[in-house]
């Protein structure tokens, strides 16, 4: 049996040590059309490569087809992706639930993976680029370039494992789109996921480089969209952090169907409007010698950068005498802090995104077995799928058992 994996990245990776463990005597290829295996391992997790989560579950995904990710949480080999990264020899550590090789770097993630597809003798051409996947009888004809000519292979099964649009650099650009397509797949439309976000006419633009706790809401169309809390990075396009990233696919799905995009910014999270008035107010009534001006007021509230933009959004002079202030404005003060709208006209794009949201409707792949309900022998797994998880090792742990449950079934007797 030969069986042909399109993608040298986490999940293709994985799903050839999975298929080599399933049948030994069964002929693996990667084919890869960077110029080495993993490249993109070595940029995940800001090059510490957090490989899954202890706090998993089903709402930690997002997909057009939920049910299909509570299957695959049923699965044992959902649930084991720590245990298979231990048996390839990688101690991990875990931090607050993230899980991370225990030498912090990306590259031990890389170095373990490569090693055993390399003790494992599975084959690999690379850089060699897949153009064409065409179904030949019982099995396929691959068609690739390779040192600058057109060359082409057999296989009996085929899994694609090529990554989506994000981080093109690295080399997942979307060419598994077309090939997925080629077998009449459908594809949702794919948009950049755990991406920070543009804003128009920047209100908090001086403020760039500030990090400051803060809930951010996702509009659509006015519509309350999606939420998150967390540490908040404001930048001179427009804004970032965690928060931002869990968040950005619903603001780049919106974009995508030429929806009003707006992001509601709330400084202060742990106090209600109210209970902000009356917590400037009770400042103000303190008539403290030290704080004569507004801006001495929100010293130390907020970074110092930040104060004059959020004044300028309640439309106050910083140099307003505090005693000159009564609960109008301390309630106007409180409203700026807690709904500043941002007018959202972009992404980073897929150059900086760490994920897609998108990708092969899920209605059309077996759950069980990874395999197309198109195209028999034909397997499908990792990011090309439309499966996206939010920041915290979610991405790289469905790639990993995706591709785990793909290379199992491609190696094993066909049912």
């Amino acid at each position: 049996m030969h069986i042909a994996i399109i993608g040298g990245g986490v999940s293709g990776l994985s799903a050839a040590i999975a298929a080599a463990g399933e049948n030994p005597s069964a002929n693996i290829t990667i084919f890869e059309q960077k110029p080495e295996l993993g490249k993109k391992i070595l940029v995940t997790g800001n090059g510490h490569c957090n490989l899954t989560n202890r706090f998993m579950k089903e709402d930690c995904y997002r997909s057009d087809r939920p049910s299909f990710v509570a299957h695959l949480f049923t699965l044992p080999v959902w649930n084991d992706t720590g245990s298979f990264f231990e048996g390839l020899g990688l101690p991990l550590k875990e931090k607050q639930g993230y899980v991370y090789p225990r030498s912090f770097q990306a590259s031990s993630v890389r170095k373990v993976l490569v090693r055993r597809i390399k003790e494992l003798g599975i084959q690999r051409r690379f850089p060699a680029r897949v153009t064409e996947l065409l179904p030949e009888g019982s099995g396929f004809t691959i068609r690739f370039q390779e040192e600058g000519r057109t060359s082409s292979g057999q296989a009996d099964r085929v899994i694609l494992a090529c990554g989506g649009k994000a981080a093109p650099v690295q080399g997942s650009d979307g060419s598994g789109y077309a090939l997925a397509r080629s077998f009449g797949h459908r594809i949702i439309p794919v948009v950049p996921a755990l991406v920070q976000l543009k804003v128009r006419n920047h209100p908090l633009a001086k403020a760039a480089g500030v990090r400051t706790d803060a809930k951010i809401t996702i509009l659509l169309n006015g519509h309350p969209e999606q939420e998150d809390t967390g540490e908040l990075q404001i930048t001179a396009y427009g804004i970032s952090g965690i928060p931002v990233f869990q968040v950005s696919r619903y603001a780049s799905r919106g974009l995508s169907e030429k929806k009003e995009v707006t992001a509601e910014l709330d400084l202060v999270p742990e106090m209600t409007e109210q209970e902000l008035a009356r917590y400037f107010l009770k400042r103000i009534q303190e008539k403290n010698a030290a704080c004569q001006c507004l801006e001495d007021l929100l010293l130390g509230f907020f970074p110092d950068k930040l104060i004059v933009p959020v004044l300028k959004i309640a439309k106050l002079s910083g140099q307003m005498r505090v005693p000159d202030m009564d609960y109008a404005f301390a309630a106007r003060l409180a409203l700026a802090c807690k709904q500043i709208t941002l007018s959202i006209e972009g992404t980073n794009g897929f150059e900086n995104a760490q994920v897609c949201a998108g990708g092969v409707s899920l209605d059309e792949i077996d759950p069980d077995t990874m395999e197309s309900r198109l195209q028999k022998g034909l397997y499908l797994a990792g990011e090309l799928l439309d499966i996206d998880g939010i920041c915290g090792g979610y991405n790289i742990h469905c790639a990993v058992a995706t591709g785990r449950i793909a290379g199992r079934s491609s190696a094993g007797s066909r049912k």
